[in-house]
């Protein structure tokens, strides 16, 4: 079913549960008037003019928002293109931004893989000292500049990380069953972070874009 600029996804059949038992408020809002469940994924077609090749993920419904500009963020597809390009520094990200001016990320760090960068530090400096070191932060502030340069509109630029100091965590539901993270109980759990992220915290790295703006290094 067309959604905005998606395809989401809403099935029936004999094999799809009739509704929840003995939850009828949530049987409404699972279901649509003609008996379709919809479970919050988006798709789309592999190849437009061929039906037939099938379809690939793009993303949760429930994911998607919109920034102060009114501008929709398809956050599935943001997110696969961030988690490839801040590897191995970034295993993981949560994209921020709803009823914000811009797009920013929490991210999942590679304590390893930053600490490589850090050749100064002793062995036993602890995560924070690792995850604040100049270095992680200027190889952070160079690939969202270059991250901005590929992308094309307000919906596809990421300006500002966090890194983590505190993995996702599993008895919080930020993490699913699948071992995936849970966006929307990041982002609820986390919500003193994200207005940190925009607040510009010495935590914050800024593209260098942003940081001539703000008249900061990056």
């Amino acid at each position: 079913m067309p959604h905005g600029d998606k395809l989401e996804v809403r099935v029936k059949g004999p094999n799809v549960t009739p509704g929840y038992w003995r939850q009828d408020d949530l049987t409404r809002k699972a279901f649509d008037e003609e008996g379709f469940y919809s479970f919050g994924d988006c798709v789309r077609f592999i190849d437009p003019d061929d039906v037939s090749a099938g379809f690939a993920f793009d993303g949760r419904l429930a994911e998607d928002f919109k920034l102060s500009t009114g501008t929709w963020v398809n956050v599935g597809p943001l997110r696969a293109r961030a988690i490839a390009y801040f590897a191995p520094l970034v295993r993981d990200v949560v994209i921020t931004g709803h009823d914000r001016d811009e797009i920013g990320i929490l991210g999942v760090p590679d304590i390893d893989a930053c600490r490589a960068l850090c050749r100064d530090l002793p062995a036993s400096a602890d995560t924070r000292a690792v995850l604040n070191h100049p270095a992680v932060a200027e190889w952070i502030a160079d690939k969202l500049s270059s991250f901005a340069a590929s992308g094309s509109g307000s919906s596809k630029v990421i300006t500002r990380a966090m890194l983590l100091e505190e993995p996702p965590s599993l008895d919080a539901l930020e993490v699913t069953d699948k071992g995936s993270l849970n966006q929307r109980a990041m982002l609820k759990r986390r919500a003193a972070l994200v207005d940190e992220l925009y607040a510009g915290s010495p935590r914050v790295i800024v593209s260098a874009a942003v940081a001539s703006l703000q008249g900061r290094p990056s």
